[in-house]
């Protein structure tokens, strides 16, 4: 067996320990996910056991990671990244980061609406910059209507709402960190 292969296939147990691990989560709990035994889970992780595809899937699932990603699989050249599109009350939303927790990045597209904007409030800090169209954002007693190339950050703490301004769809790129984590956009003055 080609010895990049070896290095590979040992590196699986490592890699699933720390998915993991950065996740929080234990043993037990991805038993109970996955329907995978946690003594199977353990061999896994310390290398005693091979993986097999019948195993890794359900814990790739579990973790939200791609397989190939989770295995350490080698890159084939192509350097594309293919994301699925989702629908989330109506909008189209683009995840462009893989991994839970931390800060998440989404390409959302927002058809018109009809009816008053329903604010909402939550833990985190929101970043948003529109790629194409209008759109309305309402942050607390604040409404404003942006247009393309402009940015807005905002505690989502606040009673907060976003979406098409006029009669067409308008797209955005969202940065949302969920524990507070914020965007820093702003650069050093010029020296003169």
């Amino acid at each position: 067996m080609d010895s990049s292969i070896s290095a590979t296939l040992a590196g699986v147990g490592p890699r699933l320990k720390q998915a993991r691990a950065k996740r929080g989560i234990t043993l037990t709990e991805l038993a109970e996910t996955t329907g995978i035994s946690k003594s199977t889970l353990s061999r896994l992780e310390s290398g005693q056991r091979k993986a097999s595809l019948e195993l890794l899937l359900p814990i790739s699932q579990a973790h939200r990671i791609p397989l190939e990603e989770l295995i350490g699989a080698p890159e084939v050249g192509d350097p594309r990244v293919r994301f699925t599109p989702r629908t989330r009350n109506g909008r189209t939303v683009v995840p462009l980061t893989r991994q839970p927790g931390g800060l998440q990045s989404w390409k959302v597209i927002i058809p018109p609406e009809r009816g008053e904007p329903r604010l909402r409030s939550h833990e985190g800090y929101e970043w948003l910059f529109v790629l194409a169209g209008s759109m309305r954002l309402i942050v607390g007693d604040k409404d404003l209507v942006m247009g393309s190339g402009e940015v807005a950050e905002f505690d989502t703490r606040h009673p907060h709402w976003f979406g098409s301004a006029n009669d067409q769809p308008v797209e955005i790129l969202s940065l949302f960190g969920g524990q507070g984590e914020r965007i820093h956009v702003r650069a050093a003055p010029a020296r003169r």
